[in-house]
């Protein structure tokens, strides 16, 4: 028998997220369930296994259960391994980036490049109860495939609208008349998708409707990563970690009140001039595209094709030479109680 590991769901964008990793594990020879929380949709096919109830899991029994999330069970088998759910990105300019808040849950943090592994070694040092691997990001695997080309072909320009789910900083609630106007106005055509975590059901709705009233409109609830951007040319965006994904495929964004805006970037602060610069973005200038392959480097350099194998090896490596010989993670009493009361389950 092969090795068994985990996947640990809680919100929709883990599934774009591990499944280039369940590929690797696949390859290998190996067998990899997911466990999806019940408040979570399930979007797995035939082919994947689900295991539906806890005593399932400890039957299981994985080495590892993988997490893009801020938390995991801590009472599953195995190491509890960090995959991220993004990239970090400074979303308030007021704190530290929520994508490095240490919160005792896991024991290694698979980290993506230059913009995440020193601050994470820092860490590594001061806590003493993790390990830090640099193996690149496993869910942009698919995003440096050369083998096959993945450009579409279309009439007229379509423009994929993500905005974050941040509070403050999300910039659905002030755009849907911007947007209405364009998609009225411009031969584009659009894609509407949003955050998991976006959980205002007026707002869902004013854009659904958009949708639903205009042909030139697509509305989806959450956005399916790579097979979403390959059917668009620009982004309109605010301060998501979304953005560093499509640029990866050498996109241009637009973004509205970015809390870090850059050289990268085609920033704008006041919405009637979004127009112009979707308008600019779609002529591709070569002085942006070139900040856009430097910025992108700094988050992810790994482009081989090869971060779920890093990962899986940092898994390897971690068992054979660090676990159960580096400091014990902190008890953590009162986070552990309230999620055993969350899913009604008091053992220990």
């Amino acid at each position: 028998m092969g090795k068994h590991y985990l996947f640990f769901v809680s919100l929709t964008y883990s599934f774009s997220i591990l499944r280039p990793l369940q590929d690797e594990i696949w390859r290998r020879g190996d067998d990899v369930a997911w466990f999806i929380e019940d408040s979570c949709e399930s979007w797995l096919t035939e082919n994947e296994k689900q295991l539906k109830t806890i005593q399932e899991v400890l039957d299981y029994k994985p080495i590892a259960v993988f997490a893009p999330g801020n938390f995991v069970y801590d009472f599953f088998p195995g190491v509890k391994v960090a995959v991220f759910h993004g990239y970090a990105m400074k979303k308030r300019v007021e704190k530290i980036d929520d994508h490095f808040t240490v919160r005792g849950w896991y024991d290694i943090y698979c980290t993506q490049g230059e913009s995440t592994t020193p601050y994470f070694k820092e860490l590594e040092k001061k806590y003493g109860f993790f390990k830090v691997y640099e193996t690149g990001w496993c869910k942009v695997d698919p995003f440096f495939d050369k083998t096959e080309s993945h450009t579409d072909k279309r009439e007229n320009p379509t423009i994929l609208y993500s905005p974050t789910f941040t509070k403050g900083i999300s910039s659905a609630p002030f755009l849907w008349e911007t947007i209405k106007q364009l998609v009225e106005t411009k031969p584009w055509n659009w894609i509407v998708t949003f955050h998991p975590k976006l959980d205002d059901p007026e707002l869902i709705q004013k854009y659904k409707e958009l949708a639903d009233t205009h042909d030139n409109v697509v509305f989806y609830r959450s956005n399916d990563g790579l097979n979403t951007f390959r059917k668009t040319d620009v982004m309109l965006c605010d301060s998501s970690s979304i953005i560093v994904e499509y640029m990866f495929l050498n996109k241009p964004v637009v973004t509205f009140r970015n809390t870090h805006p850059g050289n990268h970037l085609l920033d704008v602060m006041n919405e009637n001039e979004i127009g112009d610069a979707i308008e600019k973005a779609l002529l591709r200038p070569k002085e942006l595209m070139d900040n856009i392959y430097t910025y992108t480097m700094h988050h992810e350099p790994h482009r081989d094709g090869k971060n779920s194998a890093r990962v899986l090896d940092a898994v390897d490596d971690f068992i054979e030479n660090y676990k159960g010989k580096i400091k014990s993670k902190p008890l953590n009493l009162i986070r552990k109680i309230k999620l055993r009361l969350k899913i009604k389950y008091y053992h220990w």
